[in-house]
This record gives C-alpha cells, sequence and structure tokens, in this order.
C-alpha cells in the first residue's frame, strides 16, 4: 500500500512539467494477436464444433461413432453432389432403426456451456431415403444429458436445419450428438454450434469474454493475422486473406503452421477455418476502437522452415493482394473491393492507415521484395504507412543488415521483435535514446520476458516478467517520438491447447484470466498521454548502489485531463522512498491516483482459480505541493496521475 514517507529519501524524481516533447502516437500501445494457442478456431471465434464441414485430413477428426449394442448403422465420407464444392466432404449416416445411432463431437478440448445460456445449432441436412429424424443433444463431460431437440421432415435437397439448445448446467467438457431417430439415411455438412451471447451479439461471432479482454486493453491498434501464419512453412501454407471474406461456408480450411512445429507440443488438429477472417478482423478493430494493422504476405515463405521464395517475376498477385486490401479496407462501396465490403454489411470504409509487408523476415532476398512491394503500395496510396521486418532478433547481423537497407529505401516504420530473459528488459530501458531521429520509425512488434527460456514450457507469466516489460515501455514511452507503436506476443493461450508461452491472456472453455504482464499493458494503455515530459532520477548519494538497474521512470501530460501521469517501476526487494518534484509546475492538485501492480513475490503468477494475485490496487494519496515524498513498494510498477499545470 502506498504511503507518505518521513523516511530519509534515497533519490529525486523529477518532472519537467512546463518542457514537453514528443507527441505521442494515440495508437502507440496495442495488440498482436496470432492463431496461435488455438487462438481463433477454440479460442477467439465462438464457434464450438471442431472440423464441422469433415475437411480435415482425417474428415471424423473430431468426431466419434456412437452404436449402442442394438443399434444397426453405416457412416461414410462422402464428397459427391456435396452442399458446397469449396468444402466438398460430408458425411452419410444409414440407420436401420432398430436404435439411435449417430456421431458424437467433442470439441476443442471439450465443449464449454454455461447452465440457462441459449446456443444455436444449425446443420446442413439431406434426407437420401426412409423418413428418419435427428435427435440434436448436448451431454456433460460425465455424461449427464444437459438438453435436446428433434429435427425432421428433411428435405431430398441441401438445406439448412436449426434450433436452439439451452444447457442445464455448465460445464467445462459437453459433447454434442447428432443420432439418427428411426430408419433411414441422411447427409449432413456444416455442424454448427454457436452461442447467443457472443461479442455485441454477432450471430455467428467472437467471444464475449475474450474479446471484452482486449477490450478492457483500451489498445490503440491490433496487428492481425500474425505472426508466422502470415507466411506459413510453404508458400502453399501462406495465409490469404481474400480466402477468408466470402461465405462462412465457401472459406476453404488450411492447415495451421503451428499444427506441426513443435514436437514437443504436437497438435495434430489445429487448422484454420477462417471463420474469424478478414472482414472480421476489421470489424473486431472498429468495435473495439483500435487501427487495423494488417500483415501482409511478402512472397516469402517462413525462412524458420522452407523459407521458399517467390521469384521476383512472379510477384504481381502478392502486389495486387496489397492494393485490393487496401480497397476492400477503405474503397468506396461502388469500387470492385469495397462493393465487397459493403456486401459484407460494412459500407462505409475501415479507416486503414497502416499495413505490413512481411512478418519476420531478413536478408537480401525480403529487400529486394519489400522494395517492389512498397513502390507499388505507395504509387497508388502515397500516404499509406508501410511497416517492414527487421528479422526476429533486436541486435544481430539479420537487423543490422535489414536495418541499414531499410534506412536507403526511406522506410516508414521497421518491426523489431525480441523474445529474452528480464535482465535484458532491465538493461535495454535506455535502447532508444540514441537512435536517429530523423530515420525511420519503431514498431516493437513483438516482445516478452522469458521466465526460463525461448520457446521454454516451463516459462511462466510471473511479477519479475511483468516488471521487465514495464521497465522497458518507460524506455518506449520516454522515446515516443521514435518508437511509435508496441504490442506484446502473443496474446492468447488455450490451457488446454497451447503451443508457446508466456501469453498474455489464458482462457479455458469457460472462462478467461489475465497475466501480471497483461495488467501491465493494460495500465500503459489506458494511462497513454499526449505529450512525453521529461523525467529523470537523481539518487542520493547515500543511497547504496545496486549492480544492475533497480528503477526506471517516464512522465507524461494529458491535456484533456489537464494531469501528469508518471510510471515508476522499482524492480527491487525493498521499497523506495523519494522526493517528487514537479519542476516548472504553477498549481498542483491536493490529491493524486495511483494504481500500483506488486506482489508478494517476483514469481507471483495469476490463475483461473487466483486470477488477480497480481492485479492493480488503486490508491488516493495526498499531494503537499509541487514537491513531496512518496514510498514506492518493493516489486511493483506505479502510475500515478495528479492535476498539475505549468507555471506561467
Amino acid at each position: 500500500m502506498l504511503a507518505i514517507s518521513t523516511a530519509t529519501k534515497a533519490a529525486t524524481i523529477e518532472i519537467q512539467v512546463d518542457k514537453p516533447g514528443a507527441a505521442i502516437n494515440q495508437a502507440m500501445w496495442g495488440i498482436f494477436f496470432e492463431d496461435i494457442n488455438f487462438g481463433a478456431d477454440g479460442g477467439l471465434y465462438a464457434e464450438l464444433v471442431k472440423n464441422r464441414g469433415f475437411e480435415f485430413p482425417d474428415p471424423m477428426t473430431g468426431w466419434s461413432k456412437l452404436s449402442p449394442s442394438k443399434a444397426r448403422g453405416l457412416m461414410s465420407i462422402r464428397d459427391d453432389n456435396p452442399f458446397n464444392a469449396v468444402n466438398p466432404h460430408y458425411l452419410r449416416l444409414e440407420s436401420e432403426g432398430a436404435d439411435l445411432f449417430g456421431v458424437a463431437n467433442e470439441g476443442f478440448r471439450g465443449m464449454g456451456l454455461h447452465q440457462g445460456e441459449a446456443y444455436d445449432f444449425s446443420m446442413q441436412i439431406r434426407n437420401v431415403s426412409g423418413t428418419p429424424a435427428l435427435r440434436i443433444e448436448l451431454y456433460s463431460g460425465d455424461g449427464a444429458l444437459l438438453d435436446t431437440v428433434k429435427l425432421e421432415r428433411f428435405s431430398a435437397d441441401w438445406k439448412q436445419y436449426s434450433a436452439v439448445l439451452r444447457p442445464k448446467a455448465t460445464d467445462a467438457k459437453a459433447r454434442l450428438y447428432v443420432l439418427v431417430d428411426g430408419q433411414g439415411t441422411v447427409d449432413i455438412d456444416f455442424v454448427s454450434l454457436f452461442p447467443q451471447h457472443t461479442w455485441k451479439n454477432h450471430p455467428g461471432g467472437l467471444r464475449a469474454d475474450m474479446v471484452q479482454a482486449l477490450a478492457d486493453l483500451h489498445p490503440g491498434f491490433m496487428r492481425f493475422p500474425g505472426g508466422c501464419i502470415v507466411e506459413g512453412s510453404y508458400l502453399a501454407r501462406r495465409y490469404q486473406w481474400k480466402k477468408t471474406v466470402g461465405p462462412i461456408a465457401e472459406r476453404p480450411l488450411l492447415v495451421n503452421r503451428w499444427n506441426y512445429e513443435f514436437l514437443h507440443r504436437p497438435t495434430p488438429d489445429y487448422f484454420q477455418s477462417f471463420g474469424l477472417g478478414f472482414f472480421e478482423f476489421f470489424q473486431l478493430c472498429e468495435d473495439i476502437g483500435a487501427q487495423p494493422l494488417p500483415i501482409l504476405n511478402c512472397g516469402m515463405a517462413c525462412q524458420f522452415n522452407s523459407g521458399e521464395l517467390c521469384p521476383l517475376d512472379q510477384l504481381d498477385p502478392y502486389i495486387q493482394d496489397a492494393l485490393d486490401l487496401i480497397e476492400f479496407a477503405n474503397g468506396a462501396s461502388s469500387s470492385d473491393w469495397g462493393a465487397r465490403r459493403a456486401a459484407l454489411g460494412h459500407p462505409q470504409p475501415f479507416h486503414l492507415k497502416t499495413m505490413g509487408v512481411g512478418n519476420e523476415q531478413w536478408g537480401p532476398a525480403y529487400i529486394e521484395r519489400y522494395a517492389r512491394i512498397a513502390k507499388a503500395i505507395k504509387a497508388r496510396y502515397p500516404g499509406m504507412q508501410l511497416v517492414s521486418a527487421a528479422g526476429p532478433e533486436p541486435a544481430d547481423d539479420r537487423f543490422k543488415f535489414a536495418w541499414s537497407k531499410l534506412r536507403a529505401l526511406n522506410a516508414d516504420i521497421i518491426d523489431e521483435h525480441c523474445y529474452a530473459p528480464p535482465a535484458w528488459f532491465f538493461s535495454n530501458a535506455h535502447r532508444y535514446d540514441d537512435y536517429d531521429r530523423s530515420g525511420p520509425k519503431v514498431f516493437m512488434g513483438e516482445y516478452a520476458a522469458q521466465s526460463d527460456k525461448v520457446v521454454s514450457v516451463f516459462n511462466r507469466n510471473n511479477l519479475e516478467c511483468a516488471l521487465a516489460e514495464a521497465a522497458y515501455m518507460t524506455g518506449l514511452e520516454r522515446n515516443a517520438d521514435v518508437v511509435r507503436l508496441a504490442s506484446y506476443a502473443p496474446l492468447f493461450a488455450n490451457a488446454d491447447a497451447w503451443q508457446w508461452t508466456p501469453d498474455l491472456i489464458w482462457v479455458n472453455s469457460l472462462g478467461v484470466y489475465a497475466t501480471p504482464s497483461y495488467f501491465v499493458q493494460q495500465l500503459f494503455g489506458k494511462n497513454r498521454g499526449d505529450v512525453v515530459l521529461p523525467a529523470k532520477i537523481a539518487r542520493e548519494e547515500s543511497s547504496p548502489l545496486s549492480p544492475a538497474p533497480q528503477w526506471f521512470v517516464s512522465a507524461v501530460r494529458d491535456d484533456s485531463a489537464g494531469e501528469v501521469i508518471v510510471k515508476f517501476v522499482n524492480a527491487g526487494d525493498a521499497p523506495v522512498s523519494v522526493l517528487l518534484k514537479l519542476a516548472g509546475a504553477g498549481s498542483v492538485g491536493s490529491e493524486a491516483r495511483s494504481e500500483v501492480l506488486t506482489g508478494a513475490a517476483k514469481s507471483d503468477c495469476n490463475s483461473f482459480e487466483q486470477p488477480a494475485r497480481v492485479a492493480p490496487v488503486a490508491v488516493e494519496i495526498p499531494v503537499s505541493g509541487v514537491e513531496f515524498p512518496h514510498t514506492f513498494p518493493a516489486k511493483s510498477l506505479t502510475v500515478l496521475r495528479l492535476k498539475a499545470s505549468p507555471a506561467k
């Protein structure tokens, strides 16, 4: 808990209120979405049925045969005269009628159902012979019947049938049954179960609790769709946005590159249905007030995999994809791609301002492809800001080569990435102090402190990692004239189906919890300010020096609120008493509002059982004037907001 200290001060923190510096990009703190850790299917996209169209390489993945001892029946996967030619497979069920016969779907590591809530079931059905009915049932993980409905009188042609189910109990591992009742044969396809309560109640939309967690971050932008899935392990498996904006049933399935990336965490049932496609991404950005920042493939597959290259003389389709995306997002509804956006229900533009060319590429091959694509985009859309790549590391030869070449090309924004131990983030809080102010700007597009090591299953989102990230972010904020955008990565992780840790937000089939790192991002996101204020720490001579930096500070001014916002990280194991000095201030309010993120130990983590073990606590403190003493707790990030105006 914060308190006024009368102890001998260890340092003076001086904020220069009357000397505003760089303007802060109001979209500076954002979010990075990639379909990793079952982030889309089985996560943000609220569909509960896995492999709903029987299009996985093993068409029965997620499905199992239900055949009681008295039942007689056959099941087969077919593709003749399909419901949809893009996704041609369907399931034929043939029952002799002696007993119920059918299939069950397990969902994504179980279906999460909430008692009494409504779930929309739908399915394409074609009657082949006889007059069978279908029973649609929900069962809990331990076998209790949660609800049942009956569908009957089917057409001889494909037709969608629907029903509403309301489970009698909450269950995290529920299953869906489709059972033939009576003698006959039916074909089924595109089996779907959606909660009615989605974000903003969009039918077939997104999980409301997961989107709420994003909205609560106050993100200035959202980067999508990744990440390495932009590239694909081979170009044939790259993310192609045009295949994700048609009718849902016509979006072709694609294997997720995280399906097979890690031998130690295989996920053979990880595919992309693209129910969450580019239109939905743009709509989500609009819903949560974030600027869209799409990243497109530049003619290169992931260089950690095949590194396959599109020949330079065959790059035109990639260039056209970029130009068409801008028209899709911003074009008039009378334009070709603008009309397609309007047909999806959004006649007004999405106001796309920034987009990325390539994800995490490096080397001469990338520079060649970036230059060609950037030239074509700038020729037609000179105001479009382009994000270019500097490789996966923050200081190696690949990074240095990219910066030298991109600087010569007058690149707008360069995307830097870093996954490293907390010590790296603490020691690099001043990384951008000496960057060239006249060169390209920086997007710190992927970063996260690793409690163990990169790709380790032992990484944890603990307090120490969060404080390291906060310390680093004070440096990003102080250098807001260079660093224009920043986002933690990865964003989501399914607790039952993850491939990478640490992650910002953890989910299971029923709920969400935020990590200490999440709360750091939230505190910066909702306290971004308008301009940077000079801030420095002067350590008292009598204060013992530690071998590594322990204290970090940044300050900004919120013009509309007339407030100074101070962010201070005390990474040490003891409280620190300081004199806060608002140099050049005239009037100062009598109270300050503070939020403090701390914990008992640096290893502290949150969990589903203890979601607020490490969470911000709000405290009001008295302010005695332009100079006042204050004590910052050990192992803490503190955000102070107080009324203060420059002296006239």
